[in-house]
């Protein structure tokens, strides 16, 4: 269905992301920026909107949030401006949200990402700093809703990007992207289904061919990558059926129901001049000078497409390779200590991706206590390279590793898994394996080739897996041909 839509119509998205930053207090407070607390702990007077309560700026938070707009190519404002976004909600205790407007501290920039394997690279129009409002959490069995204050002043930065995004999977790719350099820079956690990392979705269609963009509709409530692509397909059929019934596509905000995998109308789409913005009067413009931009470049870390590109150039992977090793930065560290210690980059990289990869359920936490550890994986392969093991065998010690958690060497010493390389030790058993399957030779001998995996695995299965398959197939070839 959605590929019959997109040959006559463009989707056009754009996405507005909302990252909680990992600061010790809140943005406009002194209040802890916990996750997780009792309802209504973590608050001060300015969380609650308590008369004559005056917001104090976060320095950290504006560290951090510099950081961000550095990583991602924008240009920092030497001047921003705090304004107040008025909208009623149980959450906003005073009726207002402080937040940038017409003066973020960051401009253009972009998000890069490798798409189909190919580097691509969707514009950024700003990266604003604002507070978050609070939870509502509604007691259905009870038919009551209650506010949580928690989260009210809690640092938040938006990315908002260009209308450059053409796909759901794209717009999946770019918000994987984007969070990535969040986790890289560790001022984020990213953690979708928490909140502390949120994403609205705004999409419209076209013609293909035309200029003119569509009516768009804002998609709210999105909490993972998944539904963020069911969401937007949903849109895509959605807008596409009240198009061809010639009606209007209608400017609202819908929210998505993962339960149901539909969206509801939630209410028109507000413009700027609902919100009735105005400076905030109890702050002074933000001044961000360059010396102060080049303290926080410093602080920088390697980010991942600069990664990426590394190990692309370095230890000669592809892109998707790299973009997999480079899923976290503990996964990044490892692959490197193992590729490094064993020599063998090609041998790192597919060990890791089709073995330990296996074993890990989240990449960027059980890194920090897996064994074996990058060092311990290194040694083993190195068993491999030396020909004392070979990659099955290497297989066998890394399961028994991962249990017991001893040094390579160790079991392979107490379970005497030492590859058999000696000519002569194969060649009795090579012979012993034709002499018992008189049948198979002659069928072999006679043109069926696929009989040779037969006697290869025969041969393994006598020598107990321990023969190098190099060896063992070289002989087998000359022995089968009665050389």
């Amino acid at each position: 269905m959605l590929e019959e839509i997109l040959k006559k119509y463009e989707v056009v998205i754009g996405l507005e992301v909302h990252a909680q930053l990992k600061t010790k207090t809140k943005l406009m407070s002194a209040a802890a920026n916990v996750y997780g607390a009792p309802p209504n702990s973590a608050v001060s007077t300015p969380c609650t909107g308590m008369p004559g309560a005056l917001p104090t700026l976060n320095k950290e938070a504006v560290a951090v949030a510099v950081q961000m707009g550095l990583a991602l190519d924008c240009e920092i404002q030497p001047v921003s401006i705090f304004s107040r976004k008025h909208y009623f909600y149980p959450d906003l205790p005073k009726g207002y949200q402080i937040s940038q407007y017409d003066r973020p501290y960051a401009l253009k920039g972009g998000v890069s990402f490798f798409y189909n394997n190919e580097r691509k690279t969707i514009n950024l129009t700003r990266i604003h700093l604002e507070e978050d409002a609070g939870k509502n959490l509604h007691f259905d069995d009870r038919g009551i809703s209650l506010v949580d204050l928690n989260r009210s002043s809690v640092p938040l930065i938006e990315i908002v990007s260009e209308p450059e995004i053409r796909s759901p999977l794209e717009a999946a790719a770019y918000l994987k992207a984007l969070r990535l350099v969040l986790r890289y820079l560790d001022i984020c956690d990213g953690n979708l289904e928490e909140g502390n990392f949120r994403c609205d979705a705004n999409v419209s269609l076209r013609i293909r061919g035309a200029s003119a963009f569509g009516t768009r509709v804002e998609l709210k409530n999105i909490n993972s990558f998944r539904n963020l692509e069911k969401a937007i397909n949903y849109e895509i059929e959605r807008q596409h059926q009240v198009i061809e019934a010639q009606e209007k596509v209608i400017q609202e905000t819908r929210l998505w129901d993962a339960d149901k995998n539909k969206s509801i109308s939630m209410r028109s789409k507000e413009e700027a001049a609902d919100y009735r913005y105005f400076p905030e009067p109890d702050l002074l413009p933000l001044r961000i000078s360059s010396a102060y931009i080049e303290t926080q470049k410093r602080k920088l870390p390697e980010l991942p497409m600069a990664r990426m590109a590394r190990f692309v150039e370095d230890y000669a992977r592809s892109p998707y390779d790299a973009e997999v090793l480079c899923a976290s930065v503990d996964l990044a560290n490892y692959f490197e200590v193992v590729a490094k210690s064993a020599g063998d980059f090609t041998m790192a990289s597919n060990f890791i991706q089709t073995n330990v990869l296996a074993k890990i359920a989240n990449v960027e936490t059980d890194f920090k206590s897996f064994y074996p550890d990058a060092k311990a994986l290194g040694d083993l392969l190195l068993k491999v390279i030396d020909k004392t093991l070979s990659l099955n065998m290497a297989k066998e010690v890394f399961e028994e590793m991962l249990s017991s958690k001893k040094l390579a060497s160790q079991i392979i010493q107490e379970k005497n898994l030492f590859q058999v390389t000696d000519e002569g030790a194969l060649k009795v058993a090579l012979q012993k394996v034709l002499d018992e399957n008189p049948g198979q030779l002659t069928d072999y001998r006679s043109g069926k080739d696929k009989l040779f995996g037969f006697f290869m695995g025969q041969a393994q299965k006598a020598l107990q897996g321990k023969a190098s398959p190099a060896v063992l197939k070289g002989l087998l070839e000359r022995m089968l041909k009665g050389e």
